[in-house]
C-alpha cells in the first residue's frame, strides 16, 4: 500500500513509530509538535486544496502570504476554517527564502519540534510529510529534502534538458555544501529540526530561488546530517516564475562564493588537517604546472625548437603529483560530511545559542 492511500491514522503511526525517542528534546515521537510552512505567492488557485490535504500528524501550519498580489492570505483566511491554520504576512516580497524563513520564526517561538517546507502550488504531495519527518524524529537526520530523481522510471521520462541542468546544478552544490550523497539541490520540499532551524544565520541567507542550495550549504557549515527522501513531483497547470537564463549566472556565482567559504572554513580556520596540506600543494603544484608547461610549450613553438626530456618531465611531473593531491582531497572531503544528528546538542531557541 502506498503512503498516499494511507489512511491518516496510519500515517501519524507511521511517524509515531519511527523511535521511541524524539532526538533533540528527549520526549516521545508521538510528543512531537510538526509543524508545516506555506510560502504563499500566486498561488490561490492551489493552497485551498493542499491545506485540505494536511493530515491530523501536524500541529501547526503556517501560511506565509509574501505580499501576494493575490491576497492569498487573504483567501485562506475567509475559506480555510481548519485551526491550525495562522495566516503570517511579509510586509514586502522577501521570495521564497524570506518566506520560510519567517514561517520558521513562528513556528520556533510556539515551541514546534520539525518543520517541513510544502509549497503551495500543488506540486508536493502533503501525504508524503511522514517520510520527511520520520528520520528527524528517530534522530537519524537533522534535515530532510525531496529527491525527484530518485526512480528511474521517472528519470527516463524527463526531458533530457531538464536532466542536464539538475546535473550541473547538483554537481555545483556538491562541491559548495559537502554533501556529495545529495541529489536534486532545488527541491523545495524539506523537513528541518527546531534546534538546526533555530541556529541558522537567517540574515545570511539567500532569500530567493538560490534558498535551498545555501540552506545544504548553511547546514553542511554546521556539520548537520542531511537525508534524501525519494518522491515524485506532480506538474499541473501551474506557472513557475523561475527564468533559467536569469538566475544561472546567479547559481554560478552563489555557488562559488560557497564554494570557497566552505574550503576556508571547514579546512584553514576550524580545522587544519592533512586534506589541508594537500589542497595547498596540489593547487601549487597544478598552477606551476600549467604556468611552466605553457610558458615552455609557447617558447618551443616561437623559437621552433623541441622542448628537451628534462623541461617535459618538470612540467608533466608536478601536474601529476598535483592531480593526485587533489585526488585524494577530494576522497577525503565525501568523507568528511557529519555523520551524527547535532540537534540534540543545539539549542531550542536562538536566544540561547
Amino acid at each position: 500500500m502506498s503512503l498516499e492511500s494511507t489512511a491518516p491514522g496510519a500515517r501519524l503511526a507511521l511517524i509515531h513509530n519511527a523511535d521511541t525517542s524524539l532526538a533533540m528534546t528527549g520526549e516521545s515521537a508521538s510528543q512531537a509538535r510538526i509543524a508545516v510552512v506555506i510560502p504563499s505567492y500566486k498561488v490561490t488557485r492551489h493552497i485551498l486544496s493542499v491545506l485540505a490535504r494536511i493530515g491530523p500528524e501536524v500541529s501547526a501550519i503556517y501560511v506565509v502570504d509574501d505580499c501576494c498580489p493575490e491576497q492569498s492570505g487573504a483567501l485562506v483566511e475567509q475559506e480555510c476554517g481548519d485551526p491550525r491554520v495562522k495566516v503570517l504576512r511579509n510586509p514586502v516580497n522577501l521570495g521564497v527564502g524570506g518566506a520560510v524563513m519567517t514561517g520558521y520564526r513562528a513556528a520556533i517561538a510556539d515551541g514546534c519540534d520539525c518543520i517541513v517546507k510544502i509549497d503551495g502550488d500543488g506540486q508536493m504531495k502533503p501525504e508524503l510529510l511522514p517520510r520527511f519527518v520520520a528520520p528527524i524524529l528517530s534522530g537519524t537526520a537533522d534535515y530532510t529534502k525531496g529527491n525527484r530523481f530518485y526512480h528511474i522510471e521517472d528519470v527516463v521520462t524527463m526531458p533530457r534538458v531538464r536532466l542536464f541542468g539538475n546535473a550541473v546544478l547538483s554537481f555545483m552544490n556538491k562541491m559548495s555544501s559537502g554533501y556529495w550523497r545529495v541529489f536534486d539541490p532545488t527541491n523545495g520540499y524539506t523537513a528541518i529540526s527546531a534546534p538546526l532551524a533555530a541556529s541558522l544565520p537567517y540574515e545570511k541567507i539567500s532569500n530567493r530561488y538560490f534558498f535551498e542550495s545555501d540552506m545544504l550549504f548553511r547546514v553542511g557549515l554546521m556539520q548537520a546530517v542531511v537525508e534524501d527522501v525519494p518522491m515524485r513531483a506532480v506538474y499541473g497547470d501551474e506557472q513557475s516564475n523561475l527564468r533559467i537564463t536569469r538566475i544561472l549566472p546567479q547559481f554560478l556565482k552563489g555557488h562559488l562564493r560557497n564554494l570557497m567559504k566552505r574550503i576556508g572554513y571547514e579546512y584553514f580556520l576550524r580545522d587544519f588537517s592533512v586534506a589541508s596540506i594537500e589542497l595547498v600543494l596540489g593547487c601549487a603544484l597544478v598552477l606551476f604546472a600549467l604556468i611552466f608547461g605553457t610558458t615552455e610549450w609557447w617558447k618551443s613553438v616561437t623559437r621552433q625548437i623541441p622542448a628537451s626530456s628534462g623541461t617535459v618531465m618538470l612540467a608533466a611531473l608536478p601536474l601529476i603529483l598535483g592531480v593526485q593531491f587533489l585526488l585524494s582531497f577530494l576522497a577525503y572531503d565525501i568523507r568528511a560530511r557529519g555523520q551524527t544528528v547535532i540537534s540534540k546538542r543545539l539549542p531550542k531557541t536562538p536566544d540561547t545559542r
